[in-house]
């Protein structure tokens, strides 16, 4: 957790029952809104990589960009896009996933990465760790190394994160909220 976890924690506004019923949403457009809020965010996460030689920052369509690019611009590193499926338009890898009511798909530029390069993985949020694993078995098939994810809000009562740990990879997150919260 950052050092502005609990600040940033309470610039996000959780909006119940949206967008279904008995669903709590994580709603970071205050903490965008908040210029205050928004630097110390992208500060929790210079202070944490400045120091690990990243050689880019991918982050996952489309929040996960929010965060991102300016991260990569402030580490001088490169960023790249991990987008929804059909929405790069040279070739490509994919990944499909599950969602609990079907399937999706991720996709990368054949050639983002080089080998062995030192790639953070980035998204807004960590629910059930999906599009993240998707995302990370990307990046290690086109040769990068997955430093470690990172995303600005954990819910750890949907298993996300624990699932993400399970794969060999770290997780950092800015902040976490319980279902109750």
């Amino acid at each position: 957790m950052s050092i502005y976890g609990d600040y940033i924690k309470s610039v996000i506004r959780t909006v119940p029952d949206w967008p279904e019923q008995g669903v709590n949403f994580r709603d970071i457009t205050p903490l965008l809104q908040n210029s205050a809020a928004f630097r110390k965010l992208i500060d929790s996460f210079v202070h944490r990589y400045q120091e690990m030689n990243l050689d880019a920052i991918a982050a996952i369509d489309a929040r996960g960009f929010i965060i991102g690019a300016p991260l990569a611009y402030e580490l001088g590193c490169s960023f790249v896009p991990v987008r929804k499926k059909g929405k790069l338009p040279f070739k490509t890898i994919s990944e499909t996933y599950t969602l609990e009511y079907g399937h999706s798909e991720v996709e990368l530029h054949s050639d983002a990465f080089q080998k062995d390069d030192r790639i953070l993985l980035m998204d807004d949020l960590i629910a059930t760790g999906g599009t993240m694993m998707a995302a990370a078995n990307l990046i290690q098939r086109s040769g990068g190394n997955v430093v470690e994810t990172a995303t600005i809000i954990d819910l750890p009562e949907l298993g996300g994160s624990q699932k993400i740990r399970d794969a060999g990879y770290s997780v950092f997150a800015v902040c976490s909220f319980n279902e109750d919260e």
